[in-house]
């Protein structure tokens, strides 16, 4: 079933802030800044119970991100501002009619660093722990838990994938054997996934344009004995992955091939002709 989503540029700026909202929803999504956070003062919308999202990036490999549920936005990203250095841009989570209330932004505080954690994208470290979920009523828990499920809906939509749990499904699995890689992995909408368990070159050649974050990320996600990844990595295409694994450039549509020997080029780029 289709939705129709609306995005309001607020300032016009098509990377400045703006909202996002499903329609006949009631969750609205505002998207703002740092460097916009001026127009909180303009906005009482944003002086109400919120459930938000803090998205940067740090040293680390992966992008890093802060969840939070306020009673106030515009007063609470004050002490954010100050001693939070990582975040470039916050996602802002309200009502559109103005009714929801301090347990239940607290609820999905709850519900959404515990799937974070789980899909472990983001560095969530400043979040150590999963809060308690308060004690809802069973109509009124019905209704955020369906207010929570268009909150990730609408950050998907933007692109920013932090409850998103990637798994094969029904999807082929393809592979690149080799006496340096014996890896497996999957594509889909998000791009290439390389799977937990694979192994990988150890070494990277002279001519990768990006060996040293290749080095940073074996650091990160492989143990450095065997070269066994030991979480699945999603790379933005199947060269990347490729790239990855095998330690130099190569061209993943050709490398990555099923256990009967079809190339992805042959599976998915060709399956219009």
């Amino acid at each position: 079933m289709g939705k129709t989503v609306t995005t309001y540029l607020i300032d016009g700026d098509p990377k400045g802030s703006q909202y996002v909202f499903i329609s006949n929803k009631i969750c609205q999504m505002f998207v703002i800044p740092r460097a916009s956070l001026s127009i909180l003062n303009e906005r009482k919308d944003l002086q109400t119970p919120a459930f938000y999202i803090l998205l940067g990036e740090d040293e680390n490999i992966k992008p890093k991100a802060y969840i939070g549920e306020t009673e106030n936005f515009r007063e609470r990203v004050k002490s954010h501002d100050s001693k939070k250095s990582f975040w470039q841009k916050a996602l802002i989570f309200i009502s559109k009619d103005a009714a929801m209330t301090k347990a239940d932004v607290q609820y999905l505080e709850h519900r959404a660093i515990a799937d974070a954690k789980k899909a472990n994208v983001f560095m969530l470290d400043e979040n150590k722990q999963i809060p308690k979920s308060p004690n809802l009523p069973e109509y009124q828990k019905d209704s955020v838990d369906e207010f929570y499920d268009d909150i990730k809906f609408l950050t998907s939509f933007i692109g920013c994938n932090i409850f998103e749990i990637i798994e094969p499904k029904d999807k082929p699995i393809f592979q690149i054997v080799s006496k340096k890689c014996d890896a497996r992995g999957f594509y889909d909408t998000s791009g290439f996934t390389v799977l937990k368990g694979s192994r990988i070159s150890n070494k990277s050649t002279d001519s990768l344009s990006w060996r040293d974050k290749r080095t940073k990320m074996i650091e990160e996600y492989a143990n450095n004995k065997n070269f066994v990844i030991n979480e699945d990595i999603t790379f933005s295409s199947p060269s990347k992955a490729a790239d990855f694994c095998l330690g130099s450039s190569s061209n993943g549509w050709i490398m990555w091939k099923t256990e009967r020997g079809q190339t992805l080029d042959s599976v998915y780029r060709k399956q219009l002709e």
